[in-house]
């Protein structure tokens, strides 16, 4: 433990600073000796780290993002050069350069902040020993040993002795029934934020090495921490179960915010954006309009969800522009079809030909449009008899271009084809 408390040592002083800080103000309020005061810091601290934290936070999203993007790609590579390891990894390398990701880019808030874990971890067991830490006097040390949680001292542990115990001012029932459901809050919300994450923010259109990978990951945190918990003192253990409820909402956030594309949470997503749209006729805000500005822009590469978002916008008579604004069908000039292509929002539809009369087509001619709109609302009982005998009369008077003057019945009117002659 020296050794690890000498390479952390620089972070040590900051942080029993911060929580000194933190100490003075709550103590003001609950009292400098109670469990409250001292716990208030510990979380104050966590969330103090954690805002500093959220510029690493959205660059984990975004490599993380990325790093389903290549799933793809990555297993085309491994199942080409599953025989040469080399060449898969320097292929990895390759494509990781060229997409400009890194892998390492989605465990920067864990890598962060594990200084001042080992940071807070030395305070805390330099109170449970009796030891000053950074700018921790005796006059604190003694405050922090009388302070206790829910009956456990600050710095007692599952595993401690009884009359270590004791000597804190506490008993082991006490410390193992407080720490116990600590560490299943904190083991039981690692689970959740895993699970959420692979449940509903994930491409289900993709099936990868790397989901399995997740999955496994999904159950082997949880067990980890229980196992390590028993070894952490109580103030560990509210630093680290506040971290894991600060990291579920923050994935709770994004995942409803802004979802990975293809998973089930951008079904809802969009679901919950095209009621909003419907119902004001246009997007409200920047970020909406980027939702569907990307949308829009990838064209036949959509998936079966953004596809039914534009669908659903063309039904109710909006159109989603190139920009990201979403217009009526009426003033808009443009609308976005199903396949990415552009097709007028008011062009219209198409009517089939009115069916012609007998007499019609045997004259061969064509009506104006008010008598042929009469004629078709005339049924066959309301037509004059000799309509058609007029008409056949005045087709048969016409002479015809170096061709029989009548037309005979079974023959077709106008120029006939001359007859070839028979093959003997």
């Amino acid at each position: 433990m020296d050794t690890i408390a000498s390479l952390f040592s620089f972070i040590t002083t900051p942080v029993s600073w911060v929580i000194v800080q933190f100490h003075t103000v709550y103590g003001t309020i609950f009292g400098p000796d109670t469990g409250w005061a001292w716990g208030l810091s510990i979380v104050s601290l966590v969330i103090l780290i954690r805002i500093c934290l959220i510029p690493l936070f959205v660059k984990q999203i975004k490599a993380t993002r990325a790093m389903q993007t290549l799933q793809p790609e990555m297993k085309k590579i491994q199942e080409r050069y599953k025989n040469d390891k080399q060449r898969q990894s320097e292929e990895m390398m390759k494509l990781y350069k060229e997409s400009g990701t890194n892998p390492l880019s989605s465990c920067l808030p864990i890598l962060a902040q594990s200084p001042f874990f080992f940071a807070l971890y030395h305070v805390l067991n330099g109170i449970a020993t009796g030891k000053t830490i950074g700018v921790i006097d005796d006059q604190l040390l003694a405050s922090a040993r009388k302070a206790h949680i829910v009956g456990a001292p600050l710095a007692a542990k599952f595993m401690d002795s009884t009359d270590k115990v004791t000597a804190l001012g506490a008993t082991l029932t006490d410390v193992r029934v407080v720490t116990a459901v600590m560490i299943i809050l904190m083991s039981a919300s690692q689970f959740y934020t895993q699970r959420q994450l692979m449940t509903k923010n994930v491409d289900t259109t993709v099936k990868t090495p790397f989901m399995q990978q997740q999955k496994m990951l999904m159950y082997v945190f949880p067990v980890m921490f229980a196992i390590f918990g028993i070894n952490f003192p109580v103030g560990v253990l509210v630093y680290w179960l506040t971290t894991n409820v600060w990291t579920m909402g923050q994935q709770m956030y994004v995942i409803h915010n802004n979802p990975t594309p293809g998973s089930k949470a951008q079904a809802a997503y969009l679901e919950r954006l095209f009621k909003h749209v419907s119902h004001h006729g246009k997007t409200r805000n920047r970020r909406e309009k980027a939702i569907v500005k990307a949308i829009v822009v990838k064209g036949r590469d959509r998936n079966e969800f953004e596809r039914k978002f534009i669908n659903g916008l063309n039904k109710a008579g909006l159109a989603a522009q190139s920009d990201g604004s979403v217009m009526k069908g009426e003033s808009a000039a443009v609308a976005q079809a199903e396949d990415g292509t552009t097709t007028t929002a008011t062009a219209p539809r198409r009517q089939q030909p009115k069916r012609q009369s007998k007499a019609q087509r045997q004259s061969g001619g064509t009506k104006p449009a008010e008598e042929a709109t009469e004629s078709l609302s005339l049924t066959k009982s309301d037509e004059p008899e000799d309509a058609p005998a007029a008409a056949g009369n005045k087709a048969a008077s016409k002479p015809g271009n170096g061709t029989r003057s009548k037309a005979q019945s079974g023959q077709r009117k106008g120029p006939q084809r001359p007859k070839s002659p028979s093959k003997k």
